[in-house]
C-alpha cells in the first residue's frame, strides 16, 4: 500500500493521518478560526510520530469540501505547497464521503444521507453506498436547507443519516424509525486515508496546482438584516 499523509479542516477540528503499510497514526486538533495555524505544526509531529519524511511518501490527500471556505482554502493550499516542495501529486477527498466512511468503520453504515452543518441555516449533504468496490456517489454533495434535505431522505430513503447537522436540525430532520441517526460521524483521520488509499487505487492523482476546494456557496457570512429575519422566523 502507498505512504500517505491525508488531512481535513474542514469544520470545527483538524483531522490529519499518515498511513505506511498497514500502519497508521493519527491526531485531531482544534479547527475552524485555528486551522491555519495548527495544521503544518500537527501534520509535522504525525509524521514525527510515523518516522517517515515528506519525501518519502507516495502522495498527500486532503477533505477538499464541501465545508467551511477559510477550512477548505487552508487544507487545499496546505497540500499544494507540502505536494510541490516534496515533488509528490496530491488525492483529493471528497469530506462527506470520509463522513460516509466513519460512519461505516465505526457502526457499519452501508447506504448514508451525510449532511454536515454548513451554518447559516443550510446543510452540506450527499448520499453515499458502500459496496465490495468501495464507495459510490449516489447524490452528489450540495448545499441544502434542512426541510430540502428532509423532503430528499423521504423521497430517496437510506437506512443511515449521519454528521454534524443532526446537533443542530434535528427537529427539522425528522425520519423514519428504521432509520439510524449517528451524528458523531465526521471526516476523521482513519475515515481519510481509507478514502485516499481508495482513490489511489482508482490513480485519481492531480498535480498540486489542480488541487482545488470544492465551494458550494460563494458567501461566507449573512448581512445583519438577514440574521434578524433568520432569528425572528425562528422564534
Amino acid at each position: 500500500m502507498p505512504a500517505l499523509l491525508a488531512f481535513d479542516t474542514s469544520g470545527e477540528r483538524i483531522h490529519v493521518g499518515v498511513s505506511v503499510g498497514e500502519a497508521a497514526w493519527v491526531a485531531e486538533e482544534a479547527g475552524g478560526s485555528q486551522a491555519s495555524a495548527n495544521l503544518i505544526p500537527c501534520v509535522r509531529r504525525v509524521l514525527d510520530r510515523a518516522g517517515i519524511g515528506l519525501r518519502e511518501l507516495d502522495a498527500i490527500a486532503c477533505g477538499h469540501g464541501p465545508g467551511a471556505f477559510t477550512g477548505l482554502r487552508a487544507a487545499c493550499s496546505a497540500a499544494q505547497g507540502l505536494a510541490w516542495g516534496a515533488g509528490l501529486p496530491v488525492l483529493p477527498v471528497d469530506t462527506l464521503m470520509a463522513v460516509a466512511e466513519d460512519a461505516r468503520a465505526r457502526a457499519g453504515a452501508r447506504d448514508v444521507w451525510v449532511a454536515m452543518d454548513a451554518r447559516m441555516g443550510e446543510i452540506f449533504a450527499g448520499r453515499y453506498r458502500w459496496s465490495d468496490a468501495g464507495w459510490a456517489t449516489l447524490v452528489a454533495p450540495a448545499l441544502v436547507t434542512p426541510d430540502a434535505l428532509a423532503a430528499l431522505c423521504a423521497s430517496h430513503p437510506s437506512r443511515w443519516l449521519a454528521g454534524s447537522a443532526l446537533g443542530v436540525h434535528a427537529a427539522r430532520l425528522q425520519c423514519r424509525p428504521e432509520v439510524t441517526l449517528d451524528p458523531e460521524a465526521g471526516p476523521r483521520a482513519h475515515a481519510l486515508l481509507a478514502c485516499a488509499r481508495a482513490a489511489w487505487a482508482r490513480d485519481k492523482l492531480l498535480d498540486p496546482a489542480d488541487a482545488i476546494p470544492l465551494y458550494l456557496r460563494d458567501k461566507v457570512a449573512l448581512t445583519i438584516a438577514q440574521r434578524k429575519a433568520g432569528a425572528r422566523s425562528a422564534a
